[in-house]
């Protein structure tokens, strides 16, 4: 069923990086509060049959995958490459006329020691998390500037690695702490235009990237003993967070923010 209290109901929305993670969940969290939905992913086999499964996930919600396929487009491509984003932003609005909200999710990270990272491994991790970043919004604020009424929310999909270092991130967390400079800055330059620009920053959350760190019982009792709620996040504790900064009848005076999802690990971080 639908969530009655739908907080962006016939909002049109794209997500970066979405049939899987965090990016999935966000995306059903939209869906679950009325949203219509482009959903971006890589343009291959494993992330199409990904499309499919969220399609049918939506639809469990929805009620009929008719209504799901409605409400929800693909649009494939790399994110590092400026045209994916112009891609995303036109097919949302040749479906539903506007881009209300634009979620910049997609990322990588391949944890190598400092002193076996190559400069392949740099720019790759560079290309996909922030170039691909930066292309999606640009695209994003170039139709958000020019539509009418102009306007809408940019939420980048930082990371608590953007605040602390990690010995085997060198090549991430410089990536997550250009995307949280990149979305102050353009809260600085869009505001005039009436778009909204925050950063959402994960702390340890169960995913396909850390699903194996998190199967060791001694590394999830050790991340567990680090955080004050006492659990690793789940991909569901994003979606709230990203449904409120969407809205802008919850946080239309909210801009240039960074909001800490992580149970309260970076202040326990001493």
């Amino acid at each position: 069923m639908s969530n009655p209290a739908q907080l962006l109901k016939g909002k049109s929305t794209a997500i970066t990086g979405g049939v899987t993670g965090i990016g999935r969940a966000i995306a059903l969290g939209y869906i679950s509060h009325g949203a219509n939905i482009a959903i971006n992913h890589f343009d291959d086999a494993k992330s199409a049959e990904q499309f499919k499964s969220l399609l049918d996930e939506a639809a469990s919600i929805l009620g009929s995958k008719e209504e799901a396929q409605k409400r929800i487009i693909d649009v494939p491509g790399d994110v590092g490459k400026p045209e994916t984003g112009k891609k995303l932003v036109a097919e949302v609005v040749k479906r539903w006329g506007r881009l209300d909200v634009v979620v910049s999710n997609a990322g990588i990270c391949e944890f190598k020691e400092f002193l076996e990272i190559t400069p392949e491994l740099w720019a790759k991790h560079h290309d996909a998390n922030l170039t691909g970043a930066f292309n999606t919004i640009h695209a994003a604020a170039t139709q958000m500037s020019t539509q009418s009424p102009p306007g809408g929310s940019i939420i980048g999909i930082s990371s608590i690695s953007a605040l602390v270092g990690g010995a085997q991130q060198a090549h991430y967390t410089p990536t997550k702490a250009g995307v949280l400079s990149l979305i102050q800055s353009a809260a600085c330059a869009l505001g005039k235009y009436n778009i909204r620009c925050n950063a959402l920053l994960p702390g340890t959350i169960k995913t396909q990237l850390n699903d194996k760190d998190l199967e060791d019982e001694e590394k999830r009792k050790y991340m567990e003993g680090r955080i004050p709620l006492g659990r690793t996040g789940e991909t569901r504790d994003l979606a709230g967070p990203a449904v409120f900064l969407g809205s802008a009848e919850l946080s239309g005076y909210v801009t240039g923010a960074q909001l800490l999802v992580d149970g309260g690990l970076f202040v326990n971080l001493q």
